[in-house]
């Protein structure tokens, strides 16, 4: 998808072409396997080499979460599969801020990386890991002492809030687990290594599973039984990450001594994490919207036939998101070095690859839609029924939400946060809600409400690409200015 044109005059006049990290080291080490060099030759295997891991780790986390409701569900009881699946959102909507700093974390360690700010980086390494060892320590304590009262606010059943309760509290004793590994997992993605995070997030899903069946078939552990399985596999994949950055070369070497928060870091990561975060929280009330919408119908079979389908998406979404992933990326480090030019291409490329992947998976979803209804929805022949529908309306035209998504990715690697959150929140999230408010009340009926889905894709990614015209103009404007202030070879300013 052009973006404006390419950058020819970048060629032939001074380009800011840093070279990475990697070609830069002063110990002369070679590149690894599962390091992938950004800034020079061909994209597009690049691309796919970094996106393909971080896809099979968003589909396997699915897989394992899906595994600790199954084994509450077949072998406790329905109180305790209500009691774990009522905490999926709510665990969403407090950890999503966090989320968002894990995406400022890769975003200013890629740019560091790309314009070969070696000591800059390992500064910005010690800072991440420090900020999300606090995070974890104050969403712990925030969370074991508010757990039943923020189930009592969402108004959680009174045969479910007690067993919710108890996993809610032991979920979060793995906060500070589960955010160092968001935070180590986006320090290596700034490098390009989706490789190993994989690797450790397999070995800690399998132990979660095994632990599952353990805890509740052996030790009649129930719902606390799941929630330690889950935090114990955790913390497997945190000191996984951390022994990995602690054997580290180079810049990216991780030294315990050296733990502790630099201001201008902070700042740095804030800048886009904090916006990406708050974007996601406003995307899961959105959601919330629609879904008390379904509510209303006051259908159980309405709302399990959809809630089936949005599972269905998730494996769909993820997919796509591990394009978005790869803009932030690769973006974040040519941007860094200066190299307008690939920027371009890694957006173009990007957003192909995002739309290949919505459309052959989003209507495979559909075409097999009944089979796949009928795993969770057995012998529901109504369920299955209103799940293909959802499917039709949504999975099919899922693509739009992969080039949505991926132009944010860009803008975001660009260093540009706050555009694409005013921009989503409006477009996505404040059109559904004015849809719900105006449209379901004249077109009463379930379709109505799926179809807002895509209308408000479409929407925002034709506002985003407006603003990434007038936002990598001014962008590469920058790096034009530092060319012919300092020369090849400097990179842009650390911001």
């Amino acid at each position: 998808m052009p973006l404006g044109g390419s950058e020819p005059e970048n060629e032939k006049s001074g380009k800011v072409r840093t070279l990475s990290l990697f070609h830069r080291k002063s110990d002369g080490a070679n590149v690894k396997k599962y390091q992938i060099d950004m800034c020079s030759g061909p994209l597009a295997g690049k691309i796919l080499l970094f996106a393909l891991p971080l896809m099979a780790s968003s589909v396997l986390q699915l897989l394992f979460n899906a595994a600790d409701v199954i084994v509450v569900g077949r072998f406790v009881g329905k109180e305790a599969l209500a009691a774990v699946g009522s905490n999926t959102s709510l665990i969403n909507l407090l950890i999503n801020i966090f989320v968002g700093l894990s995406v400022g974390t890769n975003v200013v360690i890629a740019r560091d990386i790309g314009a070969g700010r070696h000591e800059q980086v390992n500064r910005s390494i010690h800072t991440c890991i420090t900020l999300s060892l606090l995070s974890g320590v104050f969403m712990l304590v925030f969370g074991v002492v508010m757990a039943r009262q923020l189930l009592v606010w969402m108004s959680s059943p009174t045969d479910v809030i007690d067993l919710a309760t108890v996993y809610l509290r032991i979920y979060f004793l793995g906060m500070p687990a589960n955010l160092f590994y968001n935070f180590g997992a986006a320090i290596l993605r700034a490098q390009g290594d989706t490789q190993r995070p994989l690797y450790f997030l397999t070995a800690a899903g399998v132990v979660n599973v095994v632990l599952n069946l353990f805890f509740v078939l052996v030790c009649n552990l129930a719902v606390a039984g799941v929630a330690l399985a889950t935090i114990i596999s955790q913390y497997i994949s945190a000191a996984l990450v951390l022994r990995c950055l602690l054997k580290e070369e180079g810049a990216l070497k991780v030294d315990l001594k050296k733990l502790g928060l630099e201001r201008s870091v902070v700042a740095r990561i804030m800048q886009v994490g904090l916006p990406a975060g708050f974007q996601g929280v406003i995307f899961s009330l959105s959601n919330v919207v629609i879904q008390s919408s379904l509510n209303s119908f006051d259908d159980s079979v309405l709302v399990a036939g959809s809630s089936a389908a949005a599972n269905i998406e998730n494996f769909v979404y993820v997919s796509m998101d591990s394009f978005y992933q790869a803009a932030i990326t690769f973006v974040g480090q040519n941007y860094g070095a200066g190299l307008c030019d690939r920027v371009d291409k890694v957006a173009r490329q990007c957003i192909a690859f995002a739309v290949i992947t919505g459309v052959v998976l989003g209507n495979l979803a559909y075409l097999f839609g009944t089979p796949l209804a009928g795993i969770y929805a057995p012998g529901e022949p109504d369920v299955v029924r209103q799940a293909v529908t959802r499917l039709l309306y949504v999975s099919c035209p899922y693509f739009l939400c992969g080039i949505m998504d991926t132009l944010v990715g860009v803008l975001r690697g660009l260093g540009s946060s706050v555009i694409p959150m005013i921009v989503s929140l409006v477009g996505a999230c404040g059109l559904r809600l004015v849809w719900v408010a105006i449209v379901f009340p004249i077109e009463h009926s379930p379709e109505s409400l799926y179809i807002s889905y895509p209308i408000s894709w479409a929407v925002t990614a034709a506002v985003h690409t407006v603003f990434l015209i007038f936002v990598r103009k001014r962008a590469f404007r920058k790096v034009h200015y530092h060319a012919a202030g300092s020369g090849a070879g400097s990179g842009i300013a650390a911001q």
